[in-house]
């Protein structure tokens, strides 16, 4: 296998192969392409952003400056909403679903380093080659999810449709559909329920409707 074969089978691989090194320089560069154009200029944006993300929807808006590091592992679906400083560590894919909005400083990661600082420094390759390896697994995000400001989503994490995550959330494990969580190891709170509409709010629905 090769290394990047290596990821997607969630084995140990080698971040410091020179096959994922020109990858991620690749990426890096485009990250700073897009980080350097004004917000305004969206048909460049979109097109640096197409050329980062293995896959991205109509109707997607990231404020930047962002930072992907393979870019072409992650999968965003439609009418996404990013604010400042999106960190999407996509060793293993990431998949973000439709109509999805993050807060700032939203980072997503999916590598895992071994616990034993031994190690951790370098193992043994079936070469019989000493390299510092580490592995990796997916996050998937689903529909309609709402990640408050500094939310972190951890490796393996699946987030169901239509969930709410807390400002500040580490998220380490999954969490159902329709849940607001929130919290430090992040934990679900309760359900989402028609109770949460905005017609109950008149005092914040003012003269608005819900659709």
């Amino acid at each position: 296998m090769t290394e990047e074969e290596k990821i997607a089978a969630g084995v140990l691989f080698c971040p410091g192969d020179p096959s994922l090194k020109a990858i991620k320089l690749k990426t890096h560069k485009l990250n700073q392409d897009f980080n350097r154009l004004y917000e305004d200029d969206y048909e460049q944006r979109a097109a640096i952003l197409k050329q980062i993300v293995g896959e991205v929807g109509e109707g997607a808006f990231l404020h930047g400056p962002i930072s992907f590091h393979y870019g072409r592992h992650t999968k965003i679906g439609t009418h996404f909403f990013a604010n400042f400083n999106l960190t999407i560590q996509d060793d293993a894919s990431v998949t973000i679903g439709d109509h999805c909005s993050f807060g700032p400083n939203v980072t997503i990661v999916t590598p895992i380093h071994p616990l034993l600082a031994s190690e951790r420094r370098q193992m043994k390759t079936a070469s019989g080659a000493a390299k510092a390896l580490c592995y990796a697994k997916p996050v998937t995000i689903g529909n309609d999810c709402w990640l408050g400001a500094n939310v972190t989503v951890c490796p393996g994490v699946v987030i169901g449709d239509n969930c709410v995550i807390g400002a500040g959330s580490v998220v380490t494990r999954d969490i159902p559909a329709n849940s607001v969580a929130a919290g430090v190891p992040c934990k679900v709170i309760r359900k989402i329920t028609e109770a949460d509409s905005m017609v109950h709010k008149p005092e914040v629905l003012a003269d608005n409707t819900v659709i």
